[in-house]
């Protein structure tokens, strides 16, 4: 008579379990997606005999429209850390997907800086123009021939959603630039003839009514 009931309540209980179990899993889901999300943005990348990683400002987690600060801390076979002053170094960023051969959206100016425990690495002020996935690539050329091989590291970031900007900071590309020149100058020559038109006509009519 009772084991109807019994199987009710055991029912429920393992659905209650199961319940507890699935959300126990999705909350150590969430952390393994969050440590590894940390663990990815130092990848060690290679090229060559070049290693580096790369570090963006806070916790590699940058917002678009926002002053990111990162660095690159590069290293030559044997572990040694190369600074700024030896590479000649070059930073260029895609907005992904991108084609090879088109021109890089932003190419800002590296600077030496000294971050955590590395003195004199490669480091740049980046403001990502809107959210998404870019490409960084960080290539480079020994100033002393032959300490070590020409290198060229591809490290992607995602960018969350910050602020929204229309201008472009130094080092970005200046195609859309050149094309609002443009059109300005255009627009200007089109205003001057207009204003030469009418004071044209304007003095036209003053004539005819000294003539009058």
């Amino acid at each position: 008579m009772f084991l109807p009931i019994s199987r009710g309540k055991l029912t429920l209980s393992t659905i209650c379990n199961s319940k507890i179990r699935y959300l126990l899993l999705l909350i150590l889901s969430s952390l393994i997606v969050t440590t590894n999300t940390q663990v990815l943005a130092h990848t060690v990348k290679i090229s060559g005999d070049v290693g580096g990683i790369v570090h963006l400002e806070p916790n590699d987690n940058p917002r678009s429209g926002e002053v990111t600060q990162t660095w690159f801390a590069l290293t030559r076979k044997g572990g040694k850390v190369i600074p700024l002053k030896d590479c000649n170094c070059r930073l260029a960023i895609y907005a992904e997907p991108h084609v090879a051969g088109e021109p890089a959206l932003i190419e800002p100016p590296l600077t030496s800086i000294q971050a955590e425990r590395y003195e004199g690495i490669p480091g740049a002020e980046i403001t990502f123009p809107k959210p998404g996935v870019y490409q960084l690539q960080l290539s480079g050329k020994p100033v002393t021939e032959g300490s070590f091989k020409p290198f060229e590291l591809k490290f992607v970031v995602t960018v969350a959603t910050g602020k929204t900007i229309d201008t472009l900071q130094p080092g970005q590309n200046v195609n859309q630039n050149q094309q609002g020149t443009t059109i300005g100058l255009v627009q200007t020559l089109i205003w001057l003839g207009i204003l030469l038109l009418s004071g044209g006509i304007v003095a036209f009519l003053i004539q005819m009514k000294k003539n009058n």
